[in-house]
């Protein structure tokens, strides 16, 4: 696995693998590596001769800078886990190196940001997708891969490869849980013993959640439900509950046949913020 710290050297190896023929696999990450990251190196490297990882804490998607500061940080940790699972090159930019002078771009998803994520944390999809544009500039994969614990990035970043005719495929991959049912996450590192037995509430609230949707059970009285479940429990602070198409994350009313519908929260236990979501098939 070879380690590259410059864009210019990121570019090189990438082109050098271009014009062999050789097809590219790119998967952004911000470190503090777990299984679920590991998937998407396997995934990648099923489907191509290079994998390329990136590790970069973009401090331009963070709204929070106590966050910024508290994320996991685990490098070496991070490198001894990646070329087993497949890893051919691993990207590890500085701040400097991804932002030699400010950023002054800003993006606007329209709807698909002005919902969930993007409505509790301002600025932060135009963090996202600045870094994601760079990297794809940089890397020009064949292939990129996501977790579909971020449902709604993923929705963005579709949105920014298609709008900005961006030469590659977007690949999601399942979220990947502990045997408890809590969704793999960078942040989970951060939870006391206590919250982090109180954090596999958040997976159970949104399965009962996905029951009612399949029986019919009108959105509004889906989320009422998953907000009455979790407020007895003092260790859980949720900041959304939402019942949402899934394709559009526009809030439901009513259920459209034909639709997928997906269940998303986030809430804090003992200061560290988690997402997660499920998605109801028609």
């Amino acid at each position: 696995m070879q380690i590259l710290p410059t864009a210019a050297r990121l570019q090189a190896y990438t082109e050098q693998a271009r014009q062999i023929g050789k097809r590219v696999g790119l998967v952004p990450t911000m470190g503090a590596l777990h299984d679920g990251h590991l998937q998407l190196v396997q995934a990648a490297r099923a489907a191509c001769d290079e994998v390329i990882v990136s590790i970069f804490v973009n401090p331009t998607q963070f709204n929070n800078a106590e966050d910024f500061r508290l994320y996991p940080r685990v490098p070496d940790a991070d490198a001894a886990m990646l070329g087993p699972a497949g890893c051919t090159a691993l990207f590890v930019p500085s701040v400097e190196e991804m932002y030699p002078q400010p950023t002054v771009l800003r993006f606007d998803f329209g709807a698909l940001e002005r919902v969930m994520e993007g409505a509790h944390r301002p600025g932060h999809f135009n963090g996202v997708a600045t870094v994601v544009s760079k990297l794809f500039h940089l890397a020009r994969p064949h292939h990129a891969y996501f977790g579909q614990k971020d449902w709604q990035q993923v929705a963005i970043i579709r949105q920014l490869a298609a709008d900005l005719s961006f030469d590659l495929e977007i690949v999601a991959c399942p979220t990947i849980r502990e045997a408890d049912g809590l969704a793999m996450s960078s942040r989970n590192r951060r939870l006391d013993p206590a919250a982090r037995a109180a954090a596999p509430r958040l997976h159970q609230v949104l399965a009962a959640a996905a029951g009612q949707v399949r029986q019919g059970v009108a959105p509004a009285q889906v989320r009422a439900a998953a907000e009455e479940s979790l407020r007895p429990d003092p260790l859980i602070t949720l900041e959304y509950v939402e019942v949402a198409d899934a394709q559009t994350l526009q809030p439901l009313s009513e259920y459209m046949p034909g639709r997928a519908v997906v269940l998303c929260l986030a809430a804090h236990l003992g200061g560290v913020r988690l997402i997660d979501n499920v998605v109801v098939e028609d």
